[in-house]
């Protein structure tokens, strides 16, 4: 079974002129082909998200139309125009919506579904997607759109602007991509009006970004990032948020979307394994954007010099959204206008910069929580996700049911890159059910090709083992599937162990079930709103690496050796002297320093090939 929506790295698409050329004309035939006599270009399947699709393919033909001057253009941008000036654009209050704050406004917006109180909660989001599309459409050069109906559609964006700034409470849904995009479009609008007007508008959409979205910033693994439906990041929206603070900056060039930017793209950098595979969020685990996700990934992986490309996004959206039968659909339509005009070449290589929460070379990956234990570990094109147990959520020793992973104190990390190796010593101080307080030393060692893992902690009673992963997905080149294999080595016992207990609280990496569903099915409201990441630290238990403890270590210590990767034998050897404890295997030694620390307390290690 493959994973629906990770598909092939997103730097893959071509996105040369020439290949936009080829897109621009593609959606041309279609949309003449669907033009309706009343203008109308929406897909005749479409219901919800709809408010903002005619005109959203209109401004690609505006587009295809500057580019090419393609006659037959003309005529249909003017009856399509027409048709969402005509039949799209609402003013009167639509029943049972929550979140105004003027009743009566008389202000334009869009509507999430077209029937009258069905499902209201989403004209927030489609008005800002209009209002994007119509800014789009007011940047075509004079001459392409008809005079009185330019003056038409700055008046609705206007009132667009208006309505969602004044008429309601701003970003009701407390998503940072739709906050984002709505300051985008004042400072594309501001363009369009008098001086002293556009100015205010400037502003205010400044403003709007400093103090209702910068200001309530959430912290996540030491990045401050835009909060994402009560979270602070989501694999389908934050990307999605990241091309809008591309836009922000190429628009404005305001210093403070670059830096928000960059901050939010070292992120994902972090948080990516090698081969762009993630999973987590409030609102979506694993559904990965398309085409909304490359003008932001493209722009920034220039601007922090890694390449954020390889993020595996959902192909069948490569280029623009389309419905379920692969026709086009215009919703989102502005991402593949700001896509064209940006010239913005995608950086390929990976950064040289070691970050705190990742450890990254070849084709072995793995990235931390801010717990600084794995959130995803990747070896021979395998994904790992933490296991569960007794409702613990993790890597680490497990003593009595126990996980030793949640820190009771600072987790101290020190990296080192050699030649041929990149490693990483975190050092986690924590507390066991005897309200002992212990170190947990644990080592990662990459050549590029294998993982090797070393977890030290002072001696436990009973009979620990080390909770080493569930092995999730595995990548088939162009596409991600699901597995329930691993190759791991051990140099104790290693066993592959699946829940006992069936039902929603227990995860076999077997069944056809995915995580995200999963989650979901945990998550205290519907899927879709509920939050996936709550919803998955419910569960009780899951198929799980367990690896026992390497025979003839030093007393004072268990010691745990797995490597992740191609198979063959594992026989490190285990030496206490006085700089610390010395690991040797068949390709690096080390030495681990005291838990102590340096001077500061800061881990020491030391590491030859």
């Amino acid at each position: 079974m493959h994973l629906p929506h990770q598909r092939g790295p997103l730097h893959d698409l071509p996105d040369s002129p020439e290949a936009y050329d080829a897109v621009l004309a593609d959606v041309t035939e279609q949309a003449l082909a669907r033009l309706t006599p009343e203008g109308n270009l929406e897909h005749p399947g479409a219901f919800d998200d709809i408010g903002d699709t005619s005109l959203g393919i209109t401004s690609l033909l505006v587009l295809a139309l500057q580019r090419t001057k393609d006659p037959r253009l003309p005529e249909a941008v003017h009856r399509s125009l027409a048709f969402h000036l005509r039949e799209r654009v609402y003013v009167e209050d639509n029943p049972g919506y929550p979140n105004l704050r003027i009743r009566n406004s008389g202000f334009s917006y869009a509507r999430y579904v077209l029937h009258a109180g069905v499902h209201p909660i989403g004209d927030w989001p489609s008005t800002v997607w209009a209002l994007l599309q119509a800014v789009n459409i007011l940047d075509a050069p004079d001459g392409l759109i008809d005079i009185d109906q330019r003056a038409g559609l700055l008046e609705v964006a206007r009132g667009y602007w208006r309505w969602l700034t004044e008429a309601t409470f701003f970003n009701p849904q407390e998503a940072g991509n739709q906050a984002i995009g709505c300051v985008v479009g004042g400072l594309m609008l501001a363009r369009h009006l008098p001086p002293e007007e556009g100015e205010s508008v400037r502003a205010r959409a400044i403003g709007l970004y400093t103090d209702e979205i910068r200001a309530h910033r959430v912290r996540d693994r030491g990045a401050l990032l835009p909060p994402e439906h009560g979270g602070a990041y989501d694999n389908n929206y934050g990307p999605i948020s990241l091309s809008f603070l591309a836009q922000a900056h190429r628009i404005s060039g305001e210093e403070i979307f670059a830096e928000d930017g960059d901050a939010l793209a070292r992120y994902i950098d972090a948080r990516l394994t090698n081969g762009g595979f993630d999973n987590g969020g409030p609102r979506y685990s694993e559904q990965h954007s398309g085409f909304e996700a490359m003008l932001g990934l493209r722009y920034f992986s220039r601007r922090i010099g890694s390449d954020l490309g390889r993020y595996r996004g959902d192909t069948r959206w490569g280029r623009h959204a389309v419905q379920t039968d692969g026709g086009i659909d215009g919703h989102f339509a502005f991402m593949l206008v700001w896509q064209v005009q940006d010239g913005t070449r995608w950086h390929r290589t990976p950064s040289k910069e070691p970050f705190r929460h990742q450890l990254r070379a070849g084709t072995v990956s793995v990235a931390f929580d801010d717990r600084m234990t794995p959130a995803l570990v990747e070896a021979a094109g395998t994904y790992y996700l933490p296991a569960a147990v007794n409702r613990q959520h993790g890597f680490g020793p497990v003593v009595d049911g126990f996980l030793l992973c949640r820190p009771m104190g600072e987790v101290r990390v020190r990296d080192i890159r050699t030649d041929g190796l990149t490693a990483k010593l975190v050092s986690k101080p924590v507390v066991g059910r005897d309200h002992v307080l212990r170190h947990v030393q644990s080592l990662y060692v990459t050549d590029g090709t294998s993982l090797w893992v070393t977890v030290a902690v002072e001696r436990l009673d009973g009979t620990p083992y080390l909770l080493a992963g569930l092995p999730y997905a595995m990548d088939d080149g162009d596409r991600v599937r699901r597995t329930a294999e691993a190759e791991v080595t051990s140099a104790g016992g290693l066993r592959l162990t699946h829940p006992e207990s069936e039902g929603a609280d227990f995860f076999d990496a077997r069944s056809q079930l995915t995580q995200q569903q999963a989650a979901f099915a945990l998550a205290a409201d519907p899927r879709g709103y509920g939050n996936p990441d709550e919803g998955w630290r419910h569960l009780v238990a899951s198929t799980a690496l367990e690896a026992e403890p390497v025979p003839g270590t030093p007393e004072d210590v268990h010691v745990f050796a797995v490597r992740y990767g191609p198979s063959g034998p594992l026989t490190p050897a285990f030496e206490r002297r006085a700089q610390g404890l010395t690991v040797r295997t068949e390709a690096f030694t080390a030495v681990i320093g005291e838990p102590a620390g340096d001077a500061h307390g800061d881990p020491e290690l030391t590491l030859h090939g």
